[in-house]
């Protein structure tokens, strides 16, 4: 997770970064291509691409965590992390307080079973302009169990706040969860007074279902989205 704008609940490819266009593709035992949405300079930042786990959205690349990236951020390691990523960091990464916010198991249980620890977890990586920029994360808090319930949160980077990335990136990866085998729900957490996290999950098609008590922050707004419900426009 990240300092800034976030909810709670936090080997890079390099891309061509051409046109999406109005289809979403899956490379697993081929190759198709079919209308999903609105295109992707509708503002809607609805289209998607999937390519070996790694999503693409109108300004977005949404690339796994891996175990060699995370082993990184625990030691402090900011020439490692770049090279792993294949793009530049933010000041901020990497750093006790990034650790802290986005991995809540211990360095030792995500080396035991990162399949299960990292899944879905993934960088937030700029797609325009001319430099690869690490500007976020998505972060699932683990594989869901046999309830299939999956928890995101996300974090934004200081100055890519109020720009609709944190919609946009947490929207694709609420929907390629919920078209995971076995989950049904995905849910989230954030305190009532974070209208800006607030909006993000709503506008990523998750609805308010009640409250709860936090440890920490207090009272907190419990979100979710079930499989077959749409994200508004």
């Amino acid at each position: 997770m990240w300092s800034g704008e976030s909810s709670s609940g936090a080997a890079a490819a390099i891309l061509s970064r051409a046109a999406l266009g109005c289809c979403q593709l899956e490379t697993s035992g081929g190759t198709a291509c079919r209308p999903s949405c609105a295109p992707a300079d509708s503002g809607r930042g609805c289209a998607r691409i999937s390519v070996v786990g790694t999503l693409l959205t109108p300004r977005l690349i949404l690339e796994p965590m891996t175990l060699p990236l995370v082993e990184a951020v625990f030691r402090g390691d900011r020439e490692a992390l770049e090279q792993i990523a294949g793009a530049k960091i933010p000041a901020a990464w990497p750093g006790r307080t990034l650790v802290e916010r986005a991995f809540s198991a211990s360095l030792e249980a995500i080396r035991a079973d990162p399949d299960t620890r990292l899944w879905g977890d993934r960088l937030m990586i700029n797609r325009e302009g001319a430099e690869r920029l690490v500007i976020g994360s998505i972060i699932f808090h683990g594989k869901p169990g046999a309830e299939g319930i999956a928890e995101v949160g996300y974090g934004v980077e200081e100055s890519w706040q109020r720009k609709g990335v944190a919609t946009e990136g947490t929207r694709a990866a609420v929907e390629w969860a919920l078209e995971q085998p076995g989950v049904r729900i995905v849910t989230a957490t954030t305190p009532p007074w974070h209208a800006a996290s607030v909006r993000v999950l709503e506008k990523s098609g998750l609805v308010r279902v009640g409250t709860e008590e936090h440890e920490i922050l207090g009272e907190v707004l419990r979100f979710e989205r079930r499989r077959g419900a749409s994200a508004a426009p």
